[in-house]
Order: structure tokens, then C-alpha cells, then sequence
């Protein structure tokens, strides 16, 4: 059975975007599967390998904003922030279930 751990922000800012394009609707959740059946999860090593594969997956799935985009940037570490909040939890489950080998989903909620 594979080992995933899957990734979720909601992209709702129009980066880079005129402030009349940002009333169009959210975008649809973007997603990053994190591959760690290679990984014993068991040991520091592992564990710490897990964290910068989930850290990649989520500056994947939040995006970049212009460095003149002010508000942008802001809504990428929101995102950022809270994406990874939220994979941390559902990291410590999988660490937690090394033994039971369950893939796990995590999906970040938007304000």
C-alpha cells in the first residue's frame, strides 16, 4: 500500500491581478501528494525528511506573490502558515501510525 500524505490550500487571492479581477470566485483547492513510504517514519532522520517534503508541498500549493504585492505576499504566509499547521497535525498522526502504514489528507481551511 502506498504511503501519501496529501496537501490542500485554497488559492482564493488573484495574485499579481487588477483589485476588480480578485471579486471573481475562489480558485479550486490546489494539491501536493507527499510520498513517504520510503521513510521510517520511526526515526529522527525520517521524521525530519517528512517535515521538509510537507514544507515543499506547501510552498507548492500556496504559490508566490510579487515582491511589489504587498497583500499578496501576506496571503501567501497566511497560507503558508496555516497549510502547514495543518500538515503538521496530520504528519504527527502518520508518524504516530508508522507501524499501520495508513495514508493520511490534509487539507487546509480558508478564512
Amino acid at each position: 500500500m502506498k504511503k501519501l500524505l496529501i496537501l490542500a490550500a485554497l488559492a482564493t487571492a488573484s495574485f499579481g491581478q487588477p483589485a476588480f479581477a480578485q471579486t471573481a470566485p475562489a480558485a479550486a483547492p490546489r494539491t501536493a501528494v507527499v510520498q513517504h513510504s520510503d521513510l521510517d517514519l520511526r526515526s529522527e532522520s525520517g521524521t525530519k525528511a517528512l517535515d521538509r517534503r510537507i514544507w515543499r508541498a506547501v510552498v507548492e500549493v500556496c504559490g508566490t506573490a510579487s515582491d511589489f504585492d504587498l497583500s499578496g505576499k501576506n496571503d501567501v504566509r497566511e497560507c503558508r502558515r496555516d497549510t502547514k499547521a495543518i500538515a503538521a497535525i496530520e504528519a504527527n498522526a502518520v508518524v504516530a501510525s508508522a507501524t499501520r502504514g495508513e495514508p493520511i489528507r490534509v487539507t487546509s481551511i480558508q478564512k
